[in-house]
């Protein structure tokens, strides 16, 4: 007797081999056996015309406080996503003090909104694992961020950071992999973060590669300097002997159209010369951010309030509108801004609600203003909590890149604002409707692989990732036929189609097609054991967060 057989499915086992008709049974959260007449059991679900497969891992997300604030978590599980990585883009909460958070839930509040009465009681990469651990839709990995240890040590300065300082962004970050944290990550185009030298990353890296994790930067540029900064990435990996995730790993901007081919060239001849490389992607066109991200960067230096008053000096507007309109802003990548590109896609300040889903550029014309000024106002009226969908990207580059071999999947997802991106309830369906079905783009056992073995390795699991005996329950069942996804820039929180089932650790968070109330995800430690159970339902969880 088992506590759950699924009987006639297509098991794509997440190797990229082809799929084969057989049962699956589980017991006890793992997979006891995948095969035929497997026995009885408390639950049967007769899987004839769907696939099973391996939950999907979204190697890039930005649900770390949203994942505690709102437990339900339906856009993650809902698409099949079984297990995500937090701490992206370097800067995320933990490690802490109380001055770094003040600033951090202002500059980053456009990627985790502000939750009312929200407890952030941590300061340790251990406390937020801890806090994981009560119980979240799904499981989750964490990244020590880079920027935030700099914020913590050196400021926000536009300086070197002192031997000293090293050194003790050196100590939070290995007692941030001692507690489970499986790598460390950089926003490069983000303050403070991006005020760290070529050196100063080597050094990190280094003790990220001693715990066996691995580098996971947002580079300097996706735009003019996009192939410079891929290759800083793979040189710092090299210096480091770190292995390198580039995530995002996109070409984008007028001056990348057509070059996802240099950048696999790139990627290929690092691994060639010995260099550990994997590769995340979103199956979307436009980016997601903030507002304030694409101002030029000596905008932010003294913090969120030394910024807004920049924002409301004439000279200061002057250079800025200089820098981005005429130069090029590092914050946009090295490329001029182009309004008609920059659309928001939620604010913080209710009587901004009228911008959402409109671009800059149209805004301006439709209230007799330049670009420039509706940029200041908002960030201003809105305390830089804006975000924007960036419409930067090149279809030919996204398909390009998706098919290498160190291709995984990353959501990106921003799950705040009025209308945000849709890849934050679309991004694993679309792969499977539109890129494999629709378009060919990928063969559909290559794609799960993407999606699946490939980043459980990255990771280092060894008991996630596959359909496999022993393995954790981490499942979807999905109808190759019907699965896509049905969030639209115009509609973007709308649940996908064809994925009726998603089991997290065996226990069922989408069940004929519907939201259950449990939570029986967790915190995953890099070489560390889970260390209770925890499965809770959703009502119980809004009372400790």
């Amino acid at each position: 007797m088992t506590d759950l057989l699924i009987t006639g499915a297509t098991v794509l086992d997440g190797t990229g081999a082809p799929g084969v008709r057989a049962d699956v049974a589980v017991t006890g959260g793992r997979i006891m056996a995948v095969g035929n007449n497997l026995g009885t059991s408390d639950r049967v679900i007769a899987a004839d015309g769907l696939v099973v497969s391996p939950g999907f891992i979204d190697m890039h997300a930005h649900s770390d406080v949203q994942i505690l604030a709102n437990p339900d978590h339906t856009a993650k599980v809902s698409q099949g996503v079984t297990l995500e990585v937090l701490g992206q883009d370097g800067l995320s909460f933990a490690p802490i003090d109380d001055p770094t958070l003040a600033a951090l839930r202002r500059q980053i509040a456009g990627w985790n909104g502000e939750p009312d009465d929200f407890d952030f009681s941590w300061s340790t990469v251990a406390g937020y694992l801890g806090r994981l651990d009560q119980g979240i839709a799904c499981n989750a990995a964490y990244l020590v961020p880079q920027g935030t240890l700099r914020m913590m040590v050196v400021g926000t300065e536009n300086r070197p950071a002192t031997a000293a300082e090293i050194d003790e962004m050196k100590r939070l970050l290995v007692a941030g992999l001692e507690q489970g944290a499986v790598g460390m990550s950089s926003g490069l185009t983000y303050t403070p973060g991006m005020f760290a030298s070529t050196d100063e990353l080597i050094e990190l890296c280094k003790v990220v590669a001693a715990y066996g994790g691995y580098y996971s930067p947002h580079q300097r540029s996706y735009g003019e300097g996009a192939l410079a900064a891929y290759d800083e990435m793979v040189e710092v990996a090299r210096q480091s002997g770190c292995a390198l995730h580039l995530t995002h790993a996109t070409m984008n901007f007028e001056p990348n159209e057509g070059r996802g081919g240099d950048l696999l060239a790139l990627i290929d001849k690092g691994l060639a010369s010995g260099v550990d490389i994997t590769t995340d992607t979103y199956p979307y066109l436009p980016g997601s951010t903030t507002l304030a991200a694409i101002l030029p960067s000596w905008t932010a230096e003294g913090g969120p309030d030394a910024q807004l008053a920049r924002l409301q000096d004439a000279d200061d507007q002057a250079r800025i509108i200089r820098d981005m309109e005429q130069i090029g802003s590092d914050g946009c990548h090295g490329c001029v801004t182009d309004w008609n590109t920059v659309e928001i896609g939620g604010v913080k300040n209710p009587a901004l609600e009228g911008a959402v889903g409109n671009t800059i550029a149209a805004i301006a014309a439709g209230i007799g203003k330049p670009p420039a000024w509706v940029f200041f106002d908002l960030l201003v009226r809105d305390n830089l909590g804006t975000t924007i969908l960036h419409h930067v990207g090149h279809e030919e580059n996204v398909r390009t890149i998706m098919r290498h071999s160190t291709h995984t999947g990353g959501s990106d997802a921003i799950l705040v604002g009025g209308k945000p991106h849709p890849r934050a309830w679309g991004t694993f369906p679309r792969y499977l409707g539109r890129y494999v079905r629709e378009l060919g783009v990928l063969e559909l056992a290559d794609c799960i692989h993407h999606l699946t073995g490939r980043p459980a390795r990255r990771l280092g699991l060894t008991d996630r990732g596959l359909v496999r005996e022993g393995y954790h329950a981490d499942l979807v069942l999905f109808d190759p036929v019907t699965v896509r996804d049905t969030a639209t820039f115009e509609d973007p929180c709308r649940q996908a189609e064809g994925i009726p089932y998603v089991f997290v650790n065996g226990v069922p968070v989408i069940d004929d097609g519907r939201r259950t109330d449990a939570l029986p995800g967790h915190a995953i430690r890099r070489a560390g054991e889970y260390p209770g159970p925890a499965v809770r339902s959703t009502d119980a969880a809004k009372g400790i967060v």
